[in-house]
């Protein structure tokens, strides 16, 4: 199987289908996760993930396209911050349902793509067998609930009260 994201400067239609699935497999999981463990609405959460993966897409897209040697992270910040920006008409949609996925469900799915890519191939993570596995369900649970436990520290720590 090739990489999802060959990282090459071309954009095709091919590397555009693959950005596009591996944001909808890497919402689906964080929408899941969202609900799990912070309850909010699945189809909220669904929204609010399909404006983050669109706004990616863009700033991916924008970074290969353009000719200036600019990050795709200031390209997704700054149309971020637009679409979010008081006073324009998309504001309060955009904030509404951005708001409904929250940060360690995303970067507990982050880390977790990057754990698995750091082997390089599906193949060889696949010979590692079922313990692997195991492992690593236990290694994303685990960095979820310390993130958890953490942040719920500091903001007790903060005053802000507990729920």
């Amino acid at each position: 199987m090739p990489d999802l994201i060959d990282g090459s400067e071309n954009v095709t239609v091919h590397g555009i289908f693959n950005w596009i699935l591996l944001l909808v497999i890497f919402s689906i999981i964080t929408v899941i996760g969202n609900n799990l463990g912070y309850k909010h609405p699945m189809a909220d959460s669904l929204v609010g993930m399909g404006i983050l993966s669109v706004i990616t897409l863009a700033g991916v897209w924008l970074e290969r396209y353009l000719p200036f040697n600019i990050s795709s992270i200031l390209y997704i910040s700054v149309f971020g911050i637009l679409l979010a920006f008081p006073g324009m008409p998309t504001s309060e949609f955009v904030l509404y349902y951005v708001s409904k996925v929250e940060l360690l469900s995303i970067v507990t799915v982050f880390l977790a793509y990057v754990g698995i890519g750091m082997g390089k191939s599906w193949d060889e993570f696949k010979a590692l067998g079922w313990r692997a596995i195991v492992i690593t369900v236990l290694v994303i649970a685990s960095t979820y609930y310390g993130a958890a436990i953490v942040a719920h520290i500091v903001l007790v720590l903060t005053g802000v009260p507990a729920v």
